[in-house]
């Protein structure tokens, strides 16, 4: 049996909507069966909590085999996975085609379908995947909400802790009172006819946490866009359905992907290009997405339509070129996200900053630790901190002028590893590497 494969990696749909793969029997000897092939190989042993875990689980019990798991281990190592992708994308050598056929995250994900299904979601995990209607109630109440959730309130984020199991360390993003969509309405500034991307246009999906929460990443990416001719709008229909993927609420993700397919076709039509600022809500219109819905066509639509923010920078830069960028003398250290990593489009990051003349910027693929929503919990946000901090270390390394991530939750979580740490000289904010380029051209 060879290692790798010589086609391309390649995914199959995923097949919720089959009576089949709720079939828990049939998990449970495929899960059995794809632990046993990672114990043997173990490549991904330093990608996050699930491979040491699964591995010491086997490795201590009575005959260091798999078949000596319970269905509480296997929870253990299920309850890990953040769903980053990594193992899939960039370390297993037994993804399709080659005939042993893993996708460890989708196994992960089918889990947890199984345990939606059945009822056995924490109801915490439920409520904060209803993205919308908390920002919705949060927005409207944002200065109550933000003092109640700051860091420093002790008393509010201990009875948090208490009541919900969210750690009282954990950053947890301040909410917008006016969301980006009201404050950037239409078409945004008149494209200037002599700019090089003049022409061109392009809806700014704003994503749950551009739209609601730090609003910075889309204001510089409409100043970015607009400088450079193109035609610039902001739409947020819905959530992309990330938190309830992460449940395995199947059902509530597919609903999701309808309904912001179906509102965006006719902007398509339209000829805008669709540009997420957020990597994970890009990955899921472009992959996600079609795996879990592959007989519609309009989700097919929005996928090939669909740009992650830096991506498209790059794609503008190479075909049209750029408006002159003032030069920014600068060591720049980038975390490069695991979503956008799992896009498989490179280090679009890398090459933008590249773009501003006079900038250094050096990258470091480690995954922040925080996961989504998982890394919050008391009971994960110490692994998440230890899972961290190589990337915090590898990005801070030589004390660069500024630090960014594509990932909004990445950057103050590393950022809060960094202080935890007692690291001096900290920067303001790690916020996305549009930011710098937007502070290129002077905005």
């Amino acid at each position: 049996m060879t290692e790798g494969s010589l086609g391309a990696p390649t995914r199959h749909p995923i097949p919720w909507q089959e009576e089949s793969y709720y079939d828990e029997e049939a998990l449970d000897l495929e899960l059995r069966r794809v632990f046993d092939i990672c114990h043997g190989c173990r490549r991904c042993f330093n990608l996050c909590d699930s491979f040491p875990q699964l591995f010491d689980l086997i490795d201590e019990s009575p005959n260091e085999e798999v078949e000596d798991l319970s269905a509480g281990d296997i929870k253990n190592v299920v309850d890990s996975c953040t769903l980053c992708d990594m193992c899939f994308m960039v370390k297993c050598p037994y993804v399709p085609p080659h005939e042993f056929d893993l996708d460890f995250p989708h196994l992960m994900l089918r889990h947890r379908a199984v345990e939606n299904r059945n009822g056995k979601t924490g109801f915490v995990d439920k409520q904060l995947a209803e993205i919308d209607r908390n920002a919705a109630v949060a927005g409207t109440l944002s200065g109550a909400a933000n003092w109640a959730s700051k860091g420093s309130n002790g008393v509010t984020r201990g009875i948090l802790e208490s009541v919900a199991g969210i750690d009282k360390r954990a950053h947890l993003p301040p909410f917008q009172e006016v969301p980006l969509t009201h404050k950037h309405v239409g078409h945004g500034p008149v494209a200037n006819a002599a700019a090089p991307a003049f022409g061109r246009k392009a809806a700014i999906y704003a994503t749950c946490y551009g739209n609601f929460n730090d609003q910075t990443a889309g204001k510089a990416a409409l100043d970015v866009l607009s400088h450079n001719g193109v035609q610039t709008r902001v739409e947020y229909p819905a959530c992309c359905g990330m938190p309830k993927l992460e449940n395995g609420d199947l059902p509530a993700v597919a609903s999701s992907a309808e309904q912001v397919a179906a509102f965006f076709e006719p902007i398509i039509d339209e000829g805008f290009d669709i540009v997420a600022l957020t990597p994970s809500c890009a990955l899921m219109m472009k992959f996600e997405w079609p795996l879990i819905l592959p007989d519609n066509a309009v989700v097919k639509k929005l996928a090939l339509a669909t740009r992650d923010l830096s991506e498209y920078i790059v794609e503008i830069a190479k075909e049209k070129g750029l408006v002159p960028i003032d030069e920014m003398k600068a060591e720049i250290g980038i975390h490069f996200a695991c979503h956008s990593r799992a896009q498989n489009m490179g280090p679009k990051a890398m090459e933008m900053l590249k773009l501003i003349p006079g900038a250094k910027p050096s990258i470091t693929e480690r995954c922040s630790g925080h996961g989504g929503k998982w890394g919050i919990f008391k009971e994960n946000f110490d692994k998440a901190v230890k899972v961290g901090r190589p990337a915090a270390r590898a990005v801070s390394k030589g004390d660069p002028d500024y630090m960014v991530s594509e990932c909004p939750l990445a950057g103050p979580h590393l950022r809060q590893i960094m202080e935890s740490g007692g690291q001096k000289d900290l920067p303001a904010r790690i916020g996305h590497p549009i930011e710098l380029l937007a502070k290129a051209y002077g905005f």
